[in-house]
């Protein structure tokens, strides 16, 4: 193990390593974009889908060929080949030529380990748009979580995982409500900087909440139909009495976070 970490904190003290990862900023920074855009098209009556799925294939019809989609899923498997580089050594390796050595939390660790776990999905996605197959992990995605319901086993992942989605959306509520985001930029943040933080994370962790509870819930009816992902969490919000003053809103705090996001490339500390 202690080679392993050696290993890793030598690639993380590369320069060029960091900024390759650095380009992943950007790249999520578009996709949460164009979800933002997606969002106010359905607040608008235009219709589509506003999620990960959505923007990448808004990014496959754009005419620029599958260039793109592997522009997109190399950035984005860069940033989480560096999260899973802090799963090893704690946050920040890039500061401390010794942090294969440094003490973590494991809070911190796992953080690191489930943000690569999404950038990678994320990419993989972006991948099967490029070689347009992505209907058909659609549909694998579907009858997985059908399969799971069928079993107790099955029903305890797909808790454990609504779980961890609505985890995962309180800390980002939280991280932008406290400002915590600014303790991961090397600058002391600035109005805009801090705005954008805070509006989207706390826009982001609110929708991710909602993923997380409707994964639970269509677990304890088993019916799948009910495991909505972002976009259809988004469309129940445009539902409701306010539904696109909501969806709005939501637009508002996605394109504040891709802003963020592209800061993050010059900003955030590695």
């Amino acid at each position: 193990m202690t080679s392993v970490k050696g290993a890793v904190n030598e690639a993380t003290q590369t320069r060029v390593v960091e900024w390759i990862a650095r380009a992943g900023y950007p790249v999520s920074g578009l996709l949460h974009l164009l979800i933002a855009y997606l969002i106010v098209r359905i607040a608008l009556g235009f219709g589509g889908e506003a999620d990960q799925t959505g923007a990448l294939e808004t990014l496959a019809r754009s005419g620029g060929g599958a260039l793109p989609l592997w522009i997109v899923a190399g950035g984005l498997i860069a940033l989480a080949l560096w999260r899973f580089a802090e799963s090893v050594l704690g946050l920040h390796p890039a500061e401390s030529a010794k942090a294969h050595h440094r003490d973590s939390p494991i809070g911190d660790r796992l953080k690191a380990f489930g943000l690569g776990l999404i950038y990678c999905a994320v990419a993989f996605t972006a991948i099967q748009f490029a070689l347009d197959v992505a209907q058909w992990g659609k549909t694998t995605t579907a009858g997985l979580s059908a399969r799971l319901m069928q079993s107790g086993g099955g029903k305890t992942v797909l808790v454990i995982v609504g779980f961890v989605i609505a985890a995962i959306g309180a800390y980002y509520v939280h991280k932008g409500a406290t400002r915590k985001f600014l303790d991961d930029l090397t600058v002391p943040g600035g109005r805009f900087i801090t705005t954008l933080g805070v509006c989207g994370h706390v826009a982001e962790g609110l929708v991710l909440f909602a993923v997380g509870l409707s994964v639970i819930v269509a677990t304890y009816v088993s019916d799948p139909s009910k495991a909505t992902g972002l976009d259809a969490a988004l469309k129940s919000l445009g539902q409701t009495q306010f539904g696109t003053v909501t969806l709005i809103a939501a637009a508002t705090g996605f394109a504040a976070y891709g802003l963020y996001s592209i800061a993050l490339a010059r900003y955030s500390r590695m």
